[in-house]
C-alpha cells in the first residue's frame, strides 16, 4: 500500500497523510465474526480511572480474529482483505472448505483467491502456519505462540517480522523485531511471512482531531500543573524537574526507572532488546 497526502485546504490538512487502502477489496465485515466493543472510558468496576487519557472516539466493532489457527490440515481460500479499526494489520477473511469463515492477521504478500492452511503438513508459504519444529531456519514469521495452544502473542503488528535464528533441543531462537532474542518452545505454532500495511508508521495524523477519533484524549504536562496535582508542578514560571529525577503523579520514579518485575521468564530471554538491562 502507498501514503496519500492530502491538499491543504485547512491548517490541520497541510501535514497530513493518510492511507490509500488500494489492498482492501472489501468494505463491510462479516457480521457473523462480529461483536461489540464495550468501552470503559478507562475506568474500572468501581468507576475510576485507571487507565488515563482514554475516553471518546469513533464507534467500533470487534471482529473475531483467529490467532490460534487450529482447524489443522483444512484448506481455506482468501475471500477478501479487510480494515479493522482496533488494529494497525489488515484482516484476511477465510472461507475453510467445511463452510466455516474466520479472520487471519493478513501477511504482506497474502492475495484474494489464495489457498492456505494450518498444520504440521503445511507448506512453507505465506500465511500458512506449522509449528516452529517444521519452519526452516532463516524464516520471516509472526503471530508466534508463547505457550502452545494459547494462540499467537507475538508480532501481530503491521509491518511485524521476527526471525528464526537457531533450534537447540526443545527451543528455538527466535529474533524480536525489537532485535531482542528470544526462546520460544518448537510445539508452538508460527505464520510464516511478514505482516502487511508496511506504511502504518508512516503516516501522519496532523491534527489532534484525529488523535480523538481514536478515543485518545489529551496529555498535560506535569510542570503545567500545580503542586497539589502533579510533583513537578508549582513553582514561578518555568522550573526544572528537579533531583531526585522525574516523577509520575503519583510521586513514583519515572522515564528510564526499571520497572520489569517478572523475572520468571529472564531465563527465555538470551539478548535483550536494548544494551541496558530492563
Amino acid at each position: 500500500m502507498a501514503v496519500k497526502k492530502y491538499k491543504p485546504v485547512t491548517p490541520g490538512m497541510r501535514d497530513m497523510t493518510g492511507h490509500t487502502f488500494e489492498e482492501i477489496t472489501k468494505s463491510t465485515p462479516e457480521r457473523s465474526l462480529l461483536v461489540i466493543k464495550k468501552r470503559s472510558g478507562g475506568r474500572n468496576a468501581y468507576g475510576r480511572v485507571t487507565v488515563r487519557h482514554r475516553g471518546g472516539g469513533a464507534r467500533r466493532f470487534i471482529r473475531v480474529v483467529d490467532f490460534k489457527r487450529e482447524k489443522h490440515g483444512v484448506p481455506a481460500k482468501v475471500a477478501a482483505i479487510e480494515y479493522d479499526p482496533n488494529r494497525t494489520a489488515r484482516l484476511a477473511l477465510l472461507y475453510y472448505v467445511d463452510g466455516e469463515k474466520r479472520y487471519i492477521v493478513s501477511p504482506l504478500d497474502l492475495k484474494v483467491g489464495d489457498t492456505i492452511m494450518s498444520g504440521p503438513n503445511a507448506e512453507i508459504r505465506s500465511g500458512n502456519s506449522l509449528p516452529i519444529s517444521n519452519i526452516p531456519v532463516g524464516t520471516m514469521i509472526h503471530n508466534i505462540e508463547m505457550k502452545p495452544g494459547k494462540g499467537g502473542q507475538l508480532v501481530r503488528s503491521a509491518g511485524g517480522a521476527a526471525q528464526l535464528l537457531a533450534k537447540e533441543g526443545d527451543f528455538a531462537q527466535i529474533r524480536m523485531p525489537s532485535g531482542e532474542v528470544r526462546l520460544i518452545h518448537q510445539v508452538c505454532y508460527a505464520t510464516i511471512g511478514q505482516v502487511g500495511n508496511l506504511d502504518h508508521s508512516n503516516v501522519k495524523l496532523g491534527k489532534a482531531g484525529r488523535k480523538r477519533h481514536l478515543g485518545i484524549r489529551p496529555t498535560v504536562r506535569g510542570t503545567a500543573m500545580s503542586p497539589r496535582d502533579h510533583p513537578h508542578g508549582g513553582g514561578e514560571g518555568r522550573q526544572p524537574v528537579g533531583l531526585p529525577g522525574p516523577k509520575s503523579p503519583w510521586g513514583k520514579p519515572t522515564l528510564g526507572k526499571k520497572t520489569r518485575l517478572n523475572k520468571k521468564t529472564d531465563q527465555y530471554i538470551v539478548r535483550r532488546r536494548s544494551k541496558t538491562n530492563r
